[in-house]
């Protein structure tokens, strides 16, 4: 019995000092943790979304997850590597106002002369370690931090891995970059070494600018947050609206489908783009994330005139076929007559004017 005691302190003991290091962050606290405590979406300890959101559907089969998890399943990841167009980022741009993407959520908005990056992970996996969890698909790596201009702004949506990568957010500590996102996010960028003073932490509907003549919304998310096994909801999550008198853009962030999308559209839309999750969806979380489908009916909400579809295309997070998000989406959308721009990796989107739509993907 003393020997297994000491077995289970030695594991537990282990796994604290692991936890300790600097790639899981930091829970809020102090005067932070205060603000957390006066928000209206801050209940019983956590972060929660109006209507109940389990991270899991009460049917699901955790064994039966594993077994597909560990399984071999078709088509789950390419084969050959993702094409992509490598753009001079750090040249000045030839249009006002141009969006570019690097796989999953991560992409550029240059606005106003505004260098914007969202969501910024450019690692090889998204994963607190460097020997486990999704590996980025062949030919997204095309892109990193260094091709990237002088940057004005990250903003950020969520603390996940594959949203908020620690080594980008560690390397930007000695510039000039502000960062904005939700409640609570600043704590683990302030333990990156990210001064205070370039941090702004926004709570659903608070608005701030990002400089005179560019706005920045928090609006809701269905999801979740956390880094460690011990930390879940002690953070926000959020979308936002990024505007400016004539220009208007949905950054969507992680989020389930939810009344919140009608909301936000009734709210700031109509929407010259929406840039929304599609993929890493399955049956077992269906609150958290949207199935294809549902990302043209939020984009219907948002009252969107055209539809960037992300979160798809780097990493694999679910057990569906890589291609099948983009596949879905756009038969949906062609039913409903929705206009979708995909983009290659790095292929340069005008909101107002240009808008890629090769099927790059079917070739691969």
């Amino acid at each position: 019995m003393m020997l297994l005691i000491l077995v289970i302190a030695i594991i537990a003991l282990t796994i604290y000092l692991f936890m300790q290091k600097d790639v899981f962050g930091q829970k809020p606290e102090g005067k932070r943790l205060e603000r957390i405590q006066k928000s209206p979406n801050y209940r019983d300890g956590v972060f929660q979304y109006p209507e109940k959101t389990p991270v899991m559907a009460e049917n699901a089969s955790y064994w039966k997850l594993l077994k597909i998890q560990f399984s071999k399943q078709p088509d789950r990841e390419p084969v050959k590597p993702l094409p992509s167009v490598k753009t001079d980022l750090k040249k000045p741009p030839v249009h006002p106002y141009v969006i570019t993407w690097f796989g999953h959520s991560s992409y550029l908005i240059q606005l106003k002369g505004q260098n914007i990056l969202v969501d910024p992970v450019f690692g090889e996996r998204a994963s607190p370690v460097s020997f486990a969890g999704s590996k980025r698909y062949p030919g997204t790596e095309v892109f990193g931090l260094g091709d990237m201009p002088l940057l004005d702004a990250v903003i950020l949506s969520h603390d996940h891995y594959d949203h908020l990568d620690y080594e980008v957010i560690s390397t930007l500590k000695n510039s000039n970059t502000k960062f904005y996102m939700p409640l609570g996010v600043g704590a683990h960028l302030e333990k990156w070494g990210i001064d205070p003073s370039r941090i702004t932490e926004l709570d659903w509907w608070e608005k701030t600018e990002v400089i005179p003549g560019i706005s920045l919304v928090s609006t809701p998310g269905r999801h979740f947050s956390g880094r460690g096994i011990s930390d879940r909801g002690k953070t926000l999550w959020s979308s936002y609206v990024l505007q400016t008198d004539s220009n208007k853009l949905f950054i969507g962030g992680d989020s389930g489908y939810g009344p919140h999308f009608k909301e936000i559209g009734e709210k700031y839309g109509p929407f010259d783009l929406t840039i929304l999750e599609c993929g890493q969806y399955n049956e077992y979380w269906p609150f958290i994330h949207m199935m294809p489908e549902q990302t043209v009916q939020a984009h219907l909400d948002l009252k969107g005139k055209a539809l960037l579809p992300v979160h798809w295309g780097k990493f694999t997070l679910s057990l569906h076929p890589w291609k099948e998000p983009i596949e879905r989406l756009l038969k949906k959308a062609e039913e409903e007559s929705v206009k979708v721009t995909t983009p290659l990796m790095g292929e340069p989107i005008f909101p107002d004017s240009l808008l890629p739509r090769s099927t790059w993907w079917r070739s691969l």
